[in-house]
């Protein structure tokens, strides 16, 4: 069940993703891409600080949605708030004034582009199960990444584990580069679903 799973869900996320990063290089000054897609399991807690070792970064930038109702899931895009300049470079055309903390300017940019790409990822998953999906209003949050845990509410369970669907992205603007990640967590109960509605 597991390696459909694992197909059902990678070929949703990647193909409306790719759809969203193609009309985002269309609308912007910079070229975005698919760098990966993986998926693997493991709690909120284990993903998080694997993405920030991973990156050799302390405090991360998260945008997030969650899906509440009978089939709940969360899902989040990870920015690393040191590369504000190239994703402002690429949507407005010009940097930002180099500071030493994220100001609101760039936590509304950061914001609007997640609530671009996660919708893409939400919006593929109603589709799929022919259900109507409404996320809560995007949370931009930043810190380390125990403090983004608390504030996500999912501390509190922190044996809740997840089938996770993480794709990263790359964006190229001039010779500047960033990169971002989007992490779908999906309890048993949506893959269940998604996986008898494919079967049919």
């Amino acid at each position: 069940m597991s390696g459909r799973t694992n197909e059902v869900l990678n070929r949703i996320t990647v193909e409306s993703l790719k759809k969203c990063v193609e009309k985002l290089t269309r609308v912007s000054a910079g070229a975005w891409s698919i760098a990966c897609a993986d998926m693997s399991m493991g709690t909120l807690d284990e993903t998080v600080n694997r993405y920030s070792l991973s990156e050799g970064e302390g405090n991360l930038t998260a945008v997030y949605f969650e899906v509440k109702g009978e089939l709940p899931f969360i899902a989040l895009i990870l920015f690393n708030p040191r590369d504000i300049n190239v994703f402002t470079k690429c949507m407005l055309g010009y940097s930002f004034s180099p500071l030493p903390t994220l100001n609101q300017s760039g936590e509304l940019l950061l914001s609007e582009l997640g609530n671009i790409l996660l919708n893409s990822f939400v919006g593929a998953l109603s589709d799929a199960l022919k259900r109507i999906f409404v996320p809560t209003a995007p949370r931009c949050l930043k810190g380390d990444p125990r403090y983004l845990l608390e504030a996500m509410g999912v501390a509190r369970e922190p044996n809740q584990r997840y089938r996770i669907v993480s794709v990263k992205l790359n964006i190229q603007c001039g010779k500047s580069s960033a990169k971002s990640e989007v992490l779908g967590l999906i309890p048993e109960k949506l893959e269940q679903e998604l996986l008898k509605v494919e079967g049919k």
